[in-house]
């Protein structure tokens, strides 16, 4: 069976080179602290006197060069991966220039799978800025490219959320065409919450709290908006493990029993699907959690099929000179822990699941 990393991301050509012609976050540019170039896709980091340092993160080859790509894979005998663009994809632009800047991104990503048959498969960017029937003709055209496994969103959807009644149209496209969803965070919570001092502590807070928490906050709100329960087919994969969903699922559940104004106006607990129905039906998490904690609680949530491993490459690259990725280490002494002699379910999250849920066996050149 081979090891199957779905959550790892790259940086096509033409995303490079969109990204360098740009003056305002998100972009590639160079600081006088740093004569390499840096990425920037957050508003706090860019500024030379950040307290954690450097502006933004070096960005080098691993980002968009196929070959270091295949070299990671091969140092960590990871067998196939699941391309998808890095946040922040292409929410940034123009309504006007989204759907062309998007077909061009998803091509280059198609070529780079395309020309590694059987190692390499993708997520398909949308142009969520532009009108909702080029989304959805995007969504469409996604499923004549081979390579193509789904599509890749944040959690702002088209601006307003993910239970913003104008995505209607494009649930609607995602579930007829039955095409899975990787829910991505990358605003995290506003800076505030973090304090006066949050700037000494590097990108700790903002990565471990900030993104999984909006991503729970997302799916949450559409629970309570009912967009679950209008699209019951939808196939949605939720990274670093749905955040804190499933951990607060049960209290999720329960403040929406005791909420009097939810049950007056007819959006309690009566006829609508549970967190856990969803968790289980709709739902599939990565195994991007780093502990076994954290990991057996995603295969109780949403069962031990419908959790799959991920690697979050090329981000959280070693500090030091080591080959070996301790970000993934993590991923993978999580799984064996969690497992421990059941060497089935360890197998089944390593690639088995990846291999069966996003048909990673069917010949890719049809």
């Amino acid at each position: 069976m081979p090891t199957v990393d779905i959550h790892t991301h790259i940086y096509p050509p033409a995303y490079i080179s969109l990204l360098k012609a740009r003056t305002t976050i998100p972009y590639i540019r160079t600081y006088p602290t740093s004569p390499t170039p840096r990425l920037v896709i957050l508003p706090g980091e860019d500024s030379d006197s950040a307290a954690h340092g450097t502006p933004g993160r070096p960005i080098g080859p691993e980002y968009w060069d196929v070959n270091a790509k295949l070299a990671f894979m091969d140092a960590h005998n990871i067998g196939i991966s699941v391309l998808s663009l890095a946040n922040p994809w292409l929410d940034f632009l123009p309504a006007d220039e989204a759907a062309a800047a998007t077909l061009t991104v998803n091509d280059d990503i198609e070529a780079v799978c395309a020309a590694h048959p059987g190692r390499l498969f993708a997520f398909g960017a949308l142009p969520l800025s532009a009108p909702a029937e080029q989304i959805v003709a995007e969504i469409q055209r996604l499923q004549t490219l081979p390579h193509m496994r789904g599509v890749i969103i944040g959690t702002t959807g088209l601006g307003s959320g993910l239970d913003d009644p104008a995505l209607e149209p494009v649930w609607e496209a995602l579930e007829a065409t039955q095409t899975l969803v990787f829910l991505h965070p990358h605003y995290g919570l506003p800076s505030e919450v973090y304090g006066e001092r949050g700037g000494e502590y590097g990108h700790v807070l903002p990565l471990a709290l900030g993104f999984p928490l909006e991503t729970t906050i997302a799916v949450a709100r559409m629970v309570l908006s009912g967009v679950w329960d209008r699209w019951r087919g939808l196939k949605v994969l939720l990274a670093h493990s749905g955040g804190t969903l499933p951990f607060l699922a049960g209290r999720i559940e329960s403040c929406i029993a005791h909420d009097g104004y939810l049950k007056s106006v007819g959006r309690g607990v009566e006829g609508r699907r549970s967190v856990w129905e969803i968790l289980r039906e709709n739902v599939y998490l990565d195994a991007v959690v780093y502990s076994p904690v954290g990991l057996k609680a995603a295969v109780d949530a949403s069962g031990r099929d419908r959790v799959l491993f991920g690697t979050d490459h090329p981000f959280f690259p070693p500090l030091d000179d080591e080959e070996e990725w301790l970000s993934v280490k993590m991923n993978s002494d999580a799984i064996q822990k969690a497992f421990g002699e059941d060497k089935e379910s360890a197998d089944m999250v390593l690639g088995g699941n990846a291999i069966r849920i996003l048909r990673l066996q069917e010949d890719a050149d049809k």
